[in-house]
């Protein structure tokens, strides 16, 4: 994508900025009804939309696609910006963009979501656009919820189930030929070296014990089972169970 210089037509090396000043005098033109400012405003802000489809490279959709997406959604936070509000541009432009790219995709994904709990994250996108365009930023999950007359959770687990996957191998950063992919930042809290060194240890320690007190300690706390169930099962009182466990305990315990 970064080595695309021609976009559905357009030479994205010699797109035009446009300053501070510029920006301001055709949004107001814009909202008086300018069409030739809207034009302008369009075609200086490209640049805009070229550096957020950067954002959704390596997925396989065309770069002209997603392109043309994005000025759509660009062209929407043109007509809908309220200059009265002091907001900049581009911050309410950029989710403009971005939301616009993630419904496209999200309609062309693979993955298969129940046709409710898509309605119910498509109602609450609109919210979030109507919001948008009232207040020049974007809604809390509260605020949704809220305007929705749903729980906030029914909203979260919407709004995720039509989620763009993402692969693990995707780079998220790169510098002089060092990639760090997603899969690097992913922490695993469970299988940590700490983690396999206490297993072992615990095993060595049950091992170093009689044969009756393993199964005791196996039944009670790998299997779950009530004293008086393994009392039953070996054929000894419950308060022999409950010596024979407390014993073997500490032993386990003075091991490690």
């Amino acid at each position: 994508m970064q080595l695309k210089v021609e976009i559905c037509g357009v030479n994205t090396a010699t797109l035009a900025v446009l300053s501070a000043e510029e920006m301001d005098t055709l949004l107001h033109r814009v909202r008086d009804g300018d069409q030739a400012a809207r034009e302008k405003l369009i075609s200086g802000n490209l640049r805009l939309v070229l550096s957020v489809i950067q954002r959704f490279g390596g997925r396989g959709e065309p770069v002209d696609d997603l392109f043309q997406v994005g000025c759509v959604g660009l062209i929407k936070a043109i007509d809908n910006f309220n200059v009265d509000l002091g907001v900049r541009f581009s911050t309410y432009a950029v989710p403009m963009i971005i939301g616009e790219i993630r419904r496209y995709l999200r309609d062309n994904s693979v993955i298969r979501v129940s046709r409710s709990m898509r309605d119910t994250a498509y109602r609450a996108l609109q919210v979030k656009e109507e919001f948008m365009r009232k207040h020049q930023r974007e809604p809390t999950i509260t605020e949704i919820a809220d305007e929705l007359g749903m729980k906030k959770a029914e909203v979260v687990f919407a709004l995720d189930a039509i989620l763009d996957p993402v692969s693990l191998f995707e780079p998220v950063w790169g510098e002089e030929g060092d990639t760090l992919c997603v899969m690097d930042q992913v922490g695993d809290t469970k299988n940590t070296d700490d983690q396999w060194l206490e297993h072992i240890a615990i095993k060595e320690a049950i091992n170093g014990l009689s044969e009756r007190e393993q199964k005791i300690v196996r039944m009670r706390f790998f299997e779950g089972r009530t004293q008086m169930e393994v009392a039953k099962e070996i054929n000894i009182s419950q308060a022999q169970v409950s010596r024979l466990e407390k014993g073997a305990l500490e032993r386990i315990r003075k091991k490690l």
